[in-house]
């Protein structure tokens, strides 16, 4: 055996290893990398040098700043005013409720870009309202972290930051346009489910539809949208750079939850900010360390040695690109989203162009296949933080969630299937 063998094996058995023994995603890939060094002979300082690159970006400042803006947004008071925008528009629906949800968490997740934070937000009101209304509550869970995804393509996603540097120059703008219309059919999609299943278990109509009460429920959202036109149109519009666009959200973000909804104190917001620090440390270290494994897989020509696997197997570009969704799927199952991104990218990416996909549409791809990933077991982060907020067994939330797996697989095989969902918005305003 070679010893360029030996380190792959080393490098991806020992990951794999940790992985099942539930060591933590960091210390699974820093170990790894640093074994896979010591059997190349190469110095062990070079896992800091590459830890310390990989964060030593001016374009990943955007994350902390679209953390801590999504979480002061949520944590001043706007939820409430996002599900009662939501039920003006959809509320007078069969499964009004769940209506709500769906488009509620479309609404959130222009503000949070976070499945978590949505669950956790949102999840924590609708779901005991939508009890009260007489809608299972197996049904209400599901519901509310199936929709939570949307918060993922709707920007300003944090992920699609990371997955634009682990691409290695996609345009962050190019990938915040192209999220808008994947989320929106992600929306409608289970929309369609929760009607169906609605009408067949007879879930109450909310009232009925008046553009009095919407216009008045959107001028009070309106401050809160704002942040999103801010990011958004000042990233397009090339006003800002995205590290730029989300430190003033940050700021407009504070003014916003402290002095226009007052729901938050400044004693509140240094808690938040604590709230950040914890989030943040996490988000960082594996950044770190998944650079250092990314640079464990190139020098050692994993990237191209996977290529010429998958494409060894087939020449069908049909049956490579659900290969590719099916390895995302079942990596989902097993990591959380940002390691994925990270370590994924680099190896998947040359494989999704050479078959014609474009880098941002395999983004979105990638950002919706993390998304399904977040909701299935083993370490399913939302599945979890749904059956904790929903006081359910996780087994039935699942059970529950299957017609809603359905819908977003369905979307996800249009996004990868038909290029426009994702690069019409980009290429009409980039």
């Amino acid at each position: 055996m070679t010893t360029q063998s030996l380190a792959i094996l080393v490098l991806l058995g020992t990951f794999i290893l940790l992985i099942l023994l539930r060591f933590p995603i960091a210390y699974a890939v820093g170990i790894s990398s640093v074994l896979c060094l010591l059997v190349q002979g190469v110095p062990v300082s070079t896992v800091c040098q590459q830890m310390v690159k990989g964060i030593n970006s001016f374009s990943l400042m955007a994350v902390p700043f679209f953390i801590t803006m999504g979480v002061l947004m949520g944590s001043g008071g706007i939820s409430k005013k996002l599900i009662a925008l939501a039920d003006a528009c959809v509320g007078w629906m069969t499964g009004g409720m769940s209506m709500v949800n769906i488009v509620a968490s479309y609404f959130f997740g222009g503000i949070s870009g976070s499945a978590a934070a949505d669950t956790a937000s949102l999840g924590s009101i609708l779901i005991p309202m939508m009890k009260e209304q007489g809608y299972d509550e197996d049904f209400s869970t599901a519901v509310t972290i199936t929709s939570s995804c949307e918060g993922l393509l709707v920007p300003p996603s944090h992920n699609m930051v990371i997955f634009a540097m682990a691409a290695g120059g996609v345009s962050v703008g190019s990938l915040f346009l192209a999220g808008y219309v994947p989320g929106a059919m992600l929306a409608l999609s289970l929309m369609i489910g929760s009607y169906i299943i609605s009408k067949k278990r007879h879930y109450p109509k909310g009232d009925k539809f008046s553009i009095k009460r919407l216009i008045k429920q959107l001028g009070t959202s309106f401050w809160a949208l704002a942040a999103v036109l801010i990011v958004v149109f000042g990233v397009v519009g090339g006003l800002f750079t995205a590290t730029e666009s989300a430190a003033v959200a940050v700021i407009y973000s504070l003014l916003v939850s402290v002095f226009i909804y007052k729901g938050l104190t400044w004693k509140g917001v240094w808690k938040i900010l604590e709230q950040c620090i914890d989030t943040l440390a996490i988000v960082l270290i594996l950044i770190a360390t998944s650079n250092a494994f990314g640079y464990c897989l190139t020098t050692l020509h994993v990237p191209d040695l996977a290529s010429k696997a998958i494409i060894g197997l087939t020449s069908n570009k049909i049956v490579i690109a659900l290969l590719i969704d099916l390895i995302i799927l079942v990596l989902g199952c097993i990591m959380d989203m940002a390691p994925i991104i990270l370590i994924a990218t680099p190896i998947l990416l040359p494989i999704a162009v050479s078959i014609g996909i474009n880098p941002i549409q395999f983004g979105i791809m990638m950002v919706l296949n993390c998304g399904i990933g977040l909701l299935t077991p083993p370490v399913g982060a939302v599945l979890f933080i749904g059956s904790a907020v929903g006081k359910l067994p996780m087994e039935k939330v699942v059970k529950a969630t299957i017609p809603f797996y359905i819908c977003m697989i369905i979307v996800l095989l249009m996004i990868t299937f038909i290029p426009q969902i994702s690069l019409f918005l980009p290429g009409l305003f980039m």
